[in-house]
């Protein structure tokens, strides 16, 4: 018998509660299994100096106690560096104690698959328990495996499980609580692997250990339905008419179905909004609340439904045992450009929204290739960009919609042309390397988990209003500030039309149009001689060489809160009121704007250089912020802002300055 080294007071952590990690290989209902044991009591969260992302729960001992449960990403092996930090929690360190108990989740119908990873646990000294999950699966292949037999040979209880159903759950329980209770463990074999066995040998012993669990009998034969979808959704051809068409159904979902709760969430702050300013009165307080707080948690929760949709669905398919299969046919392309298979979903995604994409990069298992996607994943044209575009090209091409239609598709090839392009480039500098080649075990096909599903979206919900809502809530009062204030007396010509409206025998439409265009002479002035409005004067001769004045400037510095700010922004400079709206009226006040020397402000050079810079340039600091929670390090988001603006600016240069010496005015 040898004693268990699990004394929590040898590194002064308090004792209390009793922890438990989950662990195994991917698509083996290790997470299933978490939310059997914690339900609604979990959350995501990161270890004191780690960036690894997992879920903690807490559970209840059978005295009443409390149970930490930790569900680590899925490993294959607990070699190389993306394993490190979850081999550190493992084994403990000095920022966190290990783990009381380690719960290995097996599957049943791939058992020498599994055994294997199972073996170096062993190896470690790390106490196991084993969850032999998905029994039914295997008993309708024809395998029986004896969890005596394997308890045996590991020298570790083995539960068996179906949890997707909840059978076995009781039994779970128990064996946590007699191995938490245990205050030893038995002997293990003789021919335990040994820590650092190679591969080949683990390969070997879980072979031999898999074969006297069943009798002797050989693996689970090979399922022919199985096959034959598989030979479908990873041929070359097929395999890539299918990820498109499931791909473009995700996609529309996310569009169609999003937009409801999203322009719920704008209304419903739009009515606050003017609740607060009905009952307050007017002053920097209202202002502060209502543009400043108000308009901040909108512009956070306004994300929300696409994030908690997003990984619904994928939670979905990755259930079903597809995403493996599109990842498969998506990583032959992908990896000349140093990308991974994996990336295909955070890169379609980014189409709606860049914040869900890099959110959704969690799925990357190799932390290398989760970086360059993250870093590329905003030259995605996203959904905010859209009313730029709508704007730009209606400018660029007014009365000719065929061919603003085609530079509008332009833009879009644009962005994706760059994300490769700056993922090779990348793999050569500041991410060295090649996407990792994919070696992954195509997992078997079946119905997928909603109740899974649901505690997914609702983590990942929950995770992004607490870490990335709390700092695009300060950055959207920041740039609030530095757009209203300083507060500025409103010039001559308002208070005459103001006093016109005012004035006897005018008609209540007369006055209406005399008032709204006070408004919009006073917003363009207050937002000329706003902090904003100053910086974008101070930063103009930067932005010079590209065709820009200072409200184009302006436009730019404001459009860095959120894309389609520039609209809004231009429509104010332009004395069209801050709507937004790109109706033929606000069109063209904007298409007739001058500079403070009378020249047009869009010129067709001037619109094409913008043009190309929205598509190229970091404009979103929300994205910032998610970049700097997924990649834990501040000097990431850096790399990407930097990188990005100065790909913008380099590009839109030499578009300007080129169609002005082609003669393009």
């Amino acid at each position: 018998m040898v004693p268990v080294a699990s004394d929590p007071t040898v590194t002064g952590v308090p004792s209390t509660p009793a922890r438990i990690a989950l662990v195994g290989n991917p698509n083996t209902g290790k997470t299933t299994i978490f939310n059997r044991l914690c339900g609604v009591h979990a959350k995501t969260a990161n270890f004191p100096g780690t960036t690894v992302t997992m879920r903690v729960g807490r559970s209840q001992r059978a005295d009443g106690g409390p149970l930490q449960v930790i569900d680590l990403p899925g490993l294959y092996h607990l070699e190389g560096a993306e394993a490190d930090e979850v081999r550190a929690l493992l084994l403990g360190d000095a920022a966190n104690r290990p783990p009381d108990l380690v719960v290995a989740s097996v599957d049943a119908a791939n058992l020498a698959r599994n055994l294997a990873f199972v073996g170096e646990l062993l190896a470690f000294g790390i106490p196991t328990l084993v969850c032999l999950n998905m029994s039914d699966v295997a008993e309708r292949r024809g395998v029986r495996v004896d969890p005596v037999a394997l308890a045996s040979c590991l020298g570790a209880p083995v539960v068996p499980m179906v949890a997707s159903r909840g059978i076995g759950l009781a039994a779970l329980r128990a064996a946590i609580e007699d191995a938490l209770e245990a205050p030893t463990r038995p002997e293990p074999p003789a021919d335990r692997p040994v820590a650092g066995a190679s591969p080949a040998a683990l390969a070997t012993w879980a072979d031999g250990v898999a074969a006297a669990a069943q009798g002797g009998l050989p693996a689970a034969p090979t399922d022919r339905r199985t096959d034959r979808w598989d030979r479908l959704l990873t041929h070359p051809v097929s395999g890539t008419l299918v990820f498109l068409a499931v791909m473009g159904g995700l996609f529309w979902t996310l569009f169609a179905l999003a937009t409801v709760p999203m322009d719920l969430i704008e209304t419903t702050f739009a009515g606050l909004g003017a609740l607060v300013r009905q009952v307050m009165p007017a002053g920097a307080l209202r202002d502060l609340l209502i543009d400043g707080v108000i308009g901040g948690i909108a512009g956070t929760v306004v994300f929300l439904p696409q994030i908690m949709l997003l990984f619904f669905l994928i939670s979905l398919l990755e259930d079903t045992g597809y995403l493996a299969r599109a990842a498969f046919v998506n990583d032959r392309l992908f990896s000349r450009f140093g990308l991974p298979g994996q990336a295909f979903v955070p890169l379609l995604t980014a189409h709606a929204c860049a914040v869900p994409g890099i959110m959704s990069a969690r799925l990357i298992p190799n932390r290398r290739d989760r970086l360059a996607t993250i870093l590329v994943l905003p030259f995605m044209s996203c959904s905010a960009r859209l009313p730029v575009y709508v704007l730009l090209t209606s400018l660029l091409f007014a009365g000719r919609p065929a061919l603003a239609g085609l530079v509008f598709a332009g833009a879009y090839l644009l962005g994706a042309g760059a994300a490769f392009f700056t993922a090779a480039l990348f793999s050569r500098t500041v991410l060295r390397g090649r996407a990792r080649p994919m070696i992954l075990e195509l997992p078997g096909y079946r119905w997928p988990s909603v109740t899974n599903a649901l505690f997914t979206a609702r983590d990942q919900g929950v995770a992004f209003l607490k870490t990335a809502g709390t700092t695009i809530f300060a950055i959207c009062v920041v740039m609030w500030w530095l757009s209203a204030y300083p507060r500025v007396a409103p010039p001559a010509g308002v208070t005459a039309l103001r006093a016109e409206a005012a004035a006897p025998g005018v008609t209540a439409e007369e006055a209406g149009a005399l008032t709204a265009r006070a408004d919009a002479l006073e917003a363009r002035d207050a937002q000329a001689r706003s902090f904003a409005g100053r910086i974008g004067r101070f930063l103009q001769p930067v932005f010079a060489p590209l065709g820009y004045d200072w409200q184009l400037t302006d436009a730019l510095l404001t459009s860095f809160l959120a894309r389609e700010v520039f609209v809004s922004t231009m429509s104010v400079l332009a004395g069209a009121g801050a709507s937004g709206d790109t109706d033929e009226g606000v069109l063209a006040r904007i298409r007739t704007m001058t500079r403070d020397d009378g020249t047009p402000v869009f010129t067709r050079a001037t619109s094409a250089s913008a043009l190309v810079f929205f598509v190229l340039a970091m404009q979103c600091l929300a994205t910032l912020a998610v970049t700097r929670r997924e990649t834990g390090r501040l000097r990431y988001a850096l790399i990407q802002l930097g990188y990005m603006s100065a790909l913008a600016w380099v590009a839109a240069l030499v578009v300007y300055q080129g169609l002005r010496l082609a003669g393009v005015q």
